[in-house]
């Protein structure tokens, strides 16, 4: 595809001449996937690991500057041949012109006027990098007799990718080359950047990814120098920490769960040219429509000629899309703060709690959120509050809501703004979240004002920038959870001194089964029968099917953790790439 097609190896800095020796490199390894497979650090431990784990990464770079594999000329200056590459094999390329949107990066730009739902991108199967084509290439070997890639789809497409990258005759090249050479995920931050996330949800997250990802890297190192099996990868003589890094960081960035070609399951692809859509509040509006064989995108609004195209990655919180995707989302309408609840074993009220909690659909120990909207808490974590809140003398109350006569009604009521279990319920569970809320604040090393400060700063890096959005936004939410606990707390402790009656369930009666907005399944294991609703989802978190057309709803998914001495666990490693890897498009 044109003269900018080749491939070649770096050979520049002062390093780069620099004789590594492969027993060398093979200690320097050694010594990393050691530290990365130890039991994880006891709590407060985990940023001096982090230095620890940066430390070895740092001299595994020294030592491979120079030979990672890189392209010739600049990324803008293949995507025309992307653009031919994709009419040739049966894209849709009418109607969008791929354009530099500054800040905002690449991204589509219509030029012509699109409608709302109009079908204006398609993307057949075979030009597609997915789990299925990786078997079939030259890491098929490989593949076939290590458990870990077998286990981790992901891991599987990042090799895949690289393997690739580094075939100057690869049919994905034309792909490959429009790909950034660098990332904004966290794992392309320095160490200072990586400091500014203290205090926040991420940081646990972030500390993990990076831990995963080196452990990957060493692991695969040794497999790629050492299993006979990778004697004809590509990788063989050049597989460095920043090429894994790329890796993982494209296939984090970008994957998406497509319908394997028999329907029937789903594997992980990366979908040229429609991954170049950035993202906007909406809905989801890209398919798989099996008849045909192809991705599709339909318009999310109306597009004027020149105006850039936007997909909907999905319900994220900006922890996430900063994690995963490397971007904070000013206008997220979805953003959030989690925060880790659970009902004490000890507690002499334990058992019928957990029992109402499971009627409900609701596990007595979990991962809740605080949203940026109004109200900040769901249906879900109203309920759970409800009954963690329950005191010695609502024991009755309890066995209501297992034996009653209106049992099922009751159930449905705890997700409900409108009927309170009583007013001192009310109260303490509104008091509960305002401290909650101000403990979590507090945890923060600086305030709200001096990170607004911060953010007015020119200088500020772009990585550093992002981190203290994060921060920023994260107490946003907070601080509206505190006000929001304490505006409603005074309210009910007015109702409470004004002997104000609680509003009666009855009077809605089997109507409260019908209420989408509480979004409580309800789980009457106990009374033998199932209620409508119970495959209510309270999250995006997957890839939906809708059998009748025959496609399969795009949503942003992945996949990733563990490892003992020299020797990884799939099914644990498996856990864990949840951390290093997550699917997007951008």
């Amino acid at each position: 595809m044109g003269k900018k097609s080749r491939v070649k190896i770096q050979k520049s800095g002062s390093a780069a001449t620099a004789s590594v020796s492969s027993k060398e490199m093979m200690i320097l390894v050694s010594e990393l996937l050691q530290k990365c497979s130890s039991a994880g650090p006891t709590a407060g431990k985990e940023w001096e690991e982090h230095l620890q784990i940066r430390g070895l990464v740092e001299k595994i770079r020294k030592k491979q500057r120079g030979m990672s594999v890189v392209f010739e000329g600049h990324r803008d200056d293949y995507f025309p041949d992307l653009m031919s590459w994709a009419q040739e094999h049966g894209a849709s390329c009418e109607g969008f012109a791929v354009t530099n949107f500054g800040a905002e990066g690449y991204g589509l730009r219509a030029t012509r006027d699109i409608k709302a739902e109009e079908l204006f991108l398609w993307i057949p199967r075979k030009m597609l990098m997915t789990v299925e084509s990786a078997k079939k290439s030259v890491l098929g070997p490989l593949y076939t007799q290590d458990r870990i890639l077998q286990a981790m789809d992901n891991v599987t497409l990042a090799l895949h990718l690289l393997c690739e990258r580094a075939d100057p005759a690869s049919f994905w090249l034309p792909y490959i080359r429009t790909l950034p050479q660098e990332y904004d995920t966290p794992l392309f931050y320095q160490q200072q950047d990586v400091q500014l996330l203290h205090g926040t949800q991420a940081i646990q997250d972030v500390l993990s990814q990076y831990r995963n990802t080196a452990r990957q890297y060493a692991y695969f190192y040794k497999l790629v120098q050492t299993h006979p099996a990778s004697s004809k990868l590509p990788l063989k003589d050049s597989f460095t920490f920043d090429d894994y890094r790329w890796a993982v960081s494209s296939v984090m960035t970008r994957q998406n769960q497509i319908p394997t070609e028999d329907g029937r399951q789903v594997t992980l692809a990366l979908i040229p040219l429609w991954d170049m859509c950035n993202h906007r509040n909406g809905l989801i509006t890209t398919g798989y429509n099996l008849e045909d064989d192809r991705c599709e995108c339909v318009a999310l609004q109306d597009y004027k000629k020149n105006e850039q195209i936007y997909i909907f990655y999905g319900t994220r919180s900006n922890a996430e899309f900063v994690i995963h995707n490397g971007f904070f989302y000013q206008e997220n309408a979805h953003d959030q703060v989690k925060i880790k609840l659970g009902i004490s074993k000890s507690e002499r009220l334990y058992a019928m709690k957990a029992e109402v909690l499971g009627r409900a659909g609701i596990p007595v120990s979990s991962v809740f959120a605080l949203y940026c909207n109004e109200p900040p808490i769901s249906a879900q974590l109203l309920a759970f509050l409800r009954v963690f809140c329950m005191m010695e003398g609502f024991t009755e109350e309890l066995k209501d809501y297992l034996f009653g006569a209106q049992a099922i009604n009751r159930l449905v009521t705890l997700g409900s703004m409108e009927f309170p279990v009583s007013w001192e319920n009310e109260i303490k569970l509104w008091t509960f979240l305002e401290t909650r809320a101000a403990l979590l604040l507090k945890a923060y090393k600086t305030t709200a004002e001096e990170d607004s400060s911060t953010l007015d700063k020119t200088d500020l890096s772009p990585h550093s920038r992002m981190a203290v959005q994060l921060r920023l936004a994260e107490k946003a939410i907070l601080e509206k959870a505190l006000a929001s606990g304490r505006a409603k707390r005074l309210h009910f402790e007015k109702q409470l001194q004004e002997g104000a009656p609680l509003p009666d369930y009855h009077e809605s009666g089997i109507a409260l089964l019908e209420n989408t907005d509480a979004k409580l399944p309800i789980i009457l294991h106990k009374l033998g029968e199932i209620q409508e609703g119970q495959e209510i989802q309270f999250e995006e978190t997957g890839s939906c099917v809708n059998v009748e057309n025959a496609m399969f709803e795009m949503n942003i998914d992945g996949d990733g953790q563990a490892l003992k001495q020299e020797t990884l666990d799939a099914s644990e490693e498996k856990k864990s790439l949840n951390s290093a890897f997550d699917s997007v498009a951008a």
